[in-house]
């Protein structure tokens, strides 16, 4: 089979219109396309005959196949690979559909930045018409309070306060048989230190306290508040949010019992929300909008899915998210990439 990386160039006119035809076709109605459909909506004079000889070697280059036999044919994945890097042409947004996305992000104060993001999931969901998706830093954004709160022997709970009302709460270890005096010191000397910070900016001023032994703590406390700096810090599941909306979208236009069958199994993937956090985590490292098609991620292989998602910036255009939609492979790509694309740049000027 050819690399169909390296074929968009070397496919001749003819040959790119006739693919190009099958994949939009594919794109509007899920439905397999045949060569005398094909003769009356091509924007040249072909016969039947010579089209099924381009679509034989359309297929020999594994970018198209016959689902069953005599039908026409549909894009394989490699095929909507090829279409979305070399010959799809992007969209643009309208004018209404600028100023809807911008009205609706433009964050009003009494809202906080967690309403913000999930109202942003829940309008791209239902202008792209799938499932829409955010993954973001957990919103504390400055530091009010703290509190340890004792559960049993050798475990605290760590109560976060933020200036806006917002509240996280983690489990630490703590050394067995410390008294509660330390987790009260504890407490007392934090906030002394993180009121109006953000959690890295006290993390790193109460490090480099304890690292320069500035801080007047005895032992035990030293340990209860490095145990603290080490929950802040978290797994990466830990200090991410993940807000999914508008999956009743997917189940529109379902017709063929395979197609119900794929949802059913994309919910199952839906639901599986470590899996789906590692796959947008992978995303945060693009420059822009990132595109997966059905088995290039382990996540929706099963299901035949598509993932479009871009990053967005806060004010030091450090990457604090992604956000993006999920749907089947006939996604309108065309439209949906500069949607997605510009929804990500507005949730970063709300973050600034």
């Amino acid at each position: 089979m050819a690399d169909p990386n390296s074929e968009p160039a070397s496919l001749n006119e003819r040959t790119r219109a006739i693919f190009r035809s099958i994949v939009e076709t594919y794109i509007a109605t899920g439905e397999p396309v045949g060569s005398r459909n094909l003769s009356r909506a091509l924007p040249m004079t072909l016969s039947p005959a010579s089209i099924r000889n381009v679509m034989s070697d359309l297929e020999q280059l594994g970018l198209i196949y016959a689902p069953h036999t005599s039908a026409g044919r549909l894009p394989t994945q490699l095929g909507l690979r090829l279409f979305v890097d070399g010959l799809l042409e992007l969209g643009d947004l309208t004018t209404d559909e600028r100023r809807q996305l911008e009205a609706q992000i433009k964050i009003k104060r009494e809202r906080s930045i967690d309403q913000a993001l999930t109202e942003a999931t829940e309008m791209i969901s239902g202008l792209s018409h799938c499932a829409g998706v955010v993954l973001a830093e957990k919103q504390i954004s400055r530091l009010k309070h703290i509190e340890f709160v004792p559960l049993d022997t050798g475990r605290a709970l760590v109560v976060l306060v933020g200036e806006g009302q917002t509240v996280e709460n983690r489990v630490i270890a703590i050394p067995p048989g410390l008294p509660s005096s330390a987790l009260v010191e504890a407490a007392n000397y934090m906030n002394a230190h993180i009121r109006g910070n953000t959690i890295p900016e006290a993390r790193a001023r109460i490090e480099a306290d304890l690292t320069s032994a500035k801080a007047e703590l005895d032992a035990l406390t030293q340990k209860v508040v490095r145990a603290g700096l080490a929950e802040w810090s978290g797994t990466f599941d830990d200090r991410k949010s993940l807000i999914v909306r508008g999956q009743s979208n997917l189940l529109k236009d379902v017709h063929a019992s395979e197609d119900i069958a794929r949802i059913r199994q994309l919910f199952d993937d839906l639901e599986t929300k470590r899996d789906l956090v590692q796959l947008l985590g992978l995303a945060e490292s693009a420059d822009g909008v990132r595109i997966f098609i059905g088995s290039e991620n382990n996540l929706f292989s099963l299901s035949g899915s598509s993932l479009i998602v871009s990053p967005f910036h806060d004010d030091k255009r450090k990457i604090v998210g992604v956000l993006g939609v999920i749907g089947p492979t006939r996604l309108n790509y065309a439209r949906i990439i500069p949607m997605v694309d510009y929804t990500a740049k507005l949730v970063g000027r709300l973050l600034t």
